[in-house]
C-alpha cells in the first residue's frame, strides 16, 4: 500500500484531528500546562510559539469517534517549536496514554516532531522513557496501539512513541529518521543521501506498514479495529462439514504434483476469497522486507487473527524464504501476544533459500527462534498446510494447537526427489520415497499431527473460490476452539501433541 512520494501539504494538530476524526466528535483531554522552572528567553519563545500555532504546546490529546468507534488521541502541532517535546510535553502525552489504557480505548497517535526540546536539555531527553514505558502498558493491555508518522518525524520521538506501534503507517513524501538532516550535514560536514529518510523508502525496507494521504487514515484505522477489536462470541462455532472428511485415494507423489500447480489457491487467494477482512502489514518493522513470507490483520468469519504464511512465488524462479521472513514471522508472533489474538499460520513452501546470503543471514537460527516461540506461544494459534510443505522452512510455521490440513497438502524434510538423491543417487525414485516417508496427509492424520482435512474436489486448483470458503469456515471452527481452551490446557496440549506424534 504505497503512492508516490508526493509530500503532503503540512496540516496543523486541529486539521488532522478533523480529518480523520468524525465531525463534531472530538474532546480534548488537555489541562491547562504547567512548564518547568525556565529562563526569561524560553519564555518569551512559548509565548511566540502559542502565538503562531494557536496551540498551548506542541501535543494535542483526547478523545472522538472514526466511523463511530471510540478512540483516544495524540496529535503533534509541529508549529509550536517544531513538535518538539518538553517536560509539559511528556506529562500531557503519558497522562493520555494511560488515561486511554484505564478506558480500555485504541489509541492513534500522530507524531510530527524534531524531537526533544533542546531548550530543556537532558529532562526532556529522559521523558521518552516515561512516554515509552506507558505506550508498552497499554499494549500489555491489549489494546491497540497505531501511529501515522508525520511530516517530520525524527530524532528522540521517532526513537521512542514513533516507532512502537502495532501497525504503523506513514504520510506520502514524510521525512522520517534517528538523526534529522540538518544535525547530520552540520555535525559531518557532508549533505544526508537523498531519498532514504522518506516514507516511501522506509515502506520498500519494510519499516512501516503503508504510505496513505490523511483522508484515507480513518477507512485504514477502521479496518484494523474492526479486526483488532472483535465483537467477542461465546463458544465454539456450528461444526464444519469438513471435520468428517477422510482423505481420498490419491497416493503421495500424487498429491505432491498436485500441489504444485502453479494455478492452485495461495494465501492470497485464501485471504481475498476466504477472510471477511485482511488488512496487510509490510515487513518486519526492523529494515527488512522479504516476499517470502506475506503478514496481515484477518477475520475468518467472526474470528478476528494475525495471518502469517508463506507467500508462494508466482514464478518457479521467483525468491524463496529467506531468514528476514522468519524475523517478520517473530512479528507477527508478538503482534498474537500484544493484542491478544489468536495466530494463524499457513504453510506452502518448496523449501527455504539456500544460498550464501541465507546462510550468512542466519537462517538456521531463524528457524530454531521461530520453532521456540510457537511452542511456547501463549496466544492461541492454528496452522494450515495449504499445499507444499518441505524442510525447515515449513516446520518453522507448524506447532500450532490445531492443524488443518488441504486434502493434498504434504509435510516432509527434503522434497521427494531430493531424499532420492541422497538415498539413491537418483531423483527416479521419489516416489517410492514420498510414500515410504508418509508425507501425504493420510498418513500426517495417522500419526497424530493433522486434526481437520478440507476436502479438494479433486483439486484445489479446479475450484479455487469454493475450497477457499470450505477452508475458510475450517479455520474459523479451529480459530474459535482454539481460544476457547485455556492457556495452560491449550500449551499443554500443544507440547503433548508433538511429543506424542505416533505413538
Amino acid at each position: 500500500m504505497s503512492t508516490p512520494a508526493l509530500k503532503t501539504p503540512r496540516m496543523s494538530a486541529t486539521e488532522l484531528i478533523n480529518t480523520v476524526l468524525d465531525p463534531g466528535s472530538f474532546s480534548s483531554w488537555d489541562a491547562p500546562v504547567q512548564q518547568p522552572r525556565i529562563s526569561d528567553t524560553y519564555a518569551a519563545e512559548l509565548l511566540a510559539a502559542r502565538e503562531k500555532s494557536g496551540a498551548d504546546e506542541s501535543v494535542l490529546t483526547g478523545e472522538g469517534l472514526i466511523r463511530g468507534r471510540r478512540v483516544a488521541v495524540i496529535v503533534s502541532e509541529f508549529r509550536f517549536l517544531a513538535g518538539s517535546i518538553g517536560q509539559a510535553a511528556v506529562n500531557r502525552i503519558t497522562d493520555a496514554i494511560e488515561r486511554a489504557t484505564a478506558a480500555r480505548l485504541p489509541l492513534l497517535a500522530g507524531p510530527a516532531s524534531g524531537g526533544t526540546r533542546m531548550q530543556e536539555g537532558t529532562l526532556a531527553f529522559l521523558g521518552m522513557v516515561s512516554i515509552t514505558d506507558a505506550v508498552r502498558r497499554h499494549k500489555e493491555a491489549g489494546l491497540p496501539y497505531l501511529v501515522y508518522l508525520r511530516n517530520p518525524t525524527t530524532g528522540g520521538v521517532m526513537a521512542s512513541w514513533g516507532s512502537l506501534g502495532h501497525m504503523s503507517v506513514a504520510e506520502p513524501g514524510a521525512l522520517l529518521g534517528f538523526l534529522g538532516p540538518r544535525v547530520f550535514e552540520t555535525m559531518t560536514g557532508t549533505p544526508f543521501p537523498p531519498n532514504v529518510q522518506t516514507s516511501e523508502n522506509l515502506y520498500r525496507k519494510g519499516l512501516i506498514d503503508a504510505v496513505v494521504p490523511p483522508a484515507e487514515l480513518p477507512e485504514i484505522i477502521e479496518k484494523a479495529l474492526r479486526i483488532l477489536l472483535p465483537v467477542t462470541h461465546s463458544g465454539v462455532r456450528a461444526r464444519p462439514d469438513t471435520l468428517d472428511v477422510v482423505p481420498g485415494p490419491a497416493t503421495a507423489w500424487q498429491s505432491i504434483l498436485i500441489s504444485r500447480n502453479p494455478r492452485r489457491p495461495d494465501l492470497r487467494m485464501l485471504l481475498a476469497a476466504g477472510a471477511a477482512e485482511a488488512l496487510p502489514l509490510n515487513g518486519t518493522g526492523q529494515g527488512e522486507n522479504d516476499p517470502g513470507l506475506s503478514l496481515a490483520l484477518a477475520r475468518f468469519g467472526s474470528q478476528s487473527c494475525i495471518v502469517l504464511g508463506h507467500q508462494r512465488p508466482r514464478h518457479a524462479d521467483g525468491p524463496a524464504m529467506g531468514p528476514a521472513s522468519l524475523r517478520e514471522a517473530r512479528r507477527g508472533m508478538q503482534l498474537a501476544e500484544e493484542l491478544k489474538l489468536p495466530l494463524l499460520t499457513v504453510i506452502d513452501t518448496a523449501g527455504a533459500a539456500l544460498s550464501k546470503e541465507a546462510e550468512e543471514g542466519g537462517l538456521a537460527g531463524e528457524i530454531a527462534r521461530s520453532l521456540n516461540s510457537l511452542i511456547g506461544l501463549r496466544a492461541p494459534s492454528v496452522a494450515v498446510l495449504l499445499g507444499q510443505g518441505t524442510g525447515g522452512g515449513a516446520l518453522a510455521l507448524l506447532p500450532a494447537d490445531r492443524i488443518i490440513a488441504a486434502e493434498h497438502a504434504w509435510l516432509s524434510p527434503l522434497p521427494p526427489e531430493g531424499a532420492s538423491a541422497i538415498i539413491h543417487r537418483s531423483t527416479e525414485f521419489a516416489p517410492q520415497i514420498a510414500a515410504d516417508q508418509g508425507v501425504e496427509v493420510a498418513s500426517l492424520r495417522r500419526i497424530g499431527l493433522v486434526d481437520h482435512v478440507v476436502d479438494e474436489r479433486p483439486d484445489a486448483a479446479a475450484e479455487p473460490r469454493e475450497f477457499c470458503v470450505r477452508m475458510a469456515t475450517a479455520i474459523e471452527y479451529e480459530l474459535a476452539l482454539a481460544c476457547a481452551t485455556p492457556a495452560e490446557q491449550r500449551l499443554d496440549q500443544r507440547r503433548a501433541k508433538f511429543r506424542l506424534l505416533g505413538h
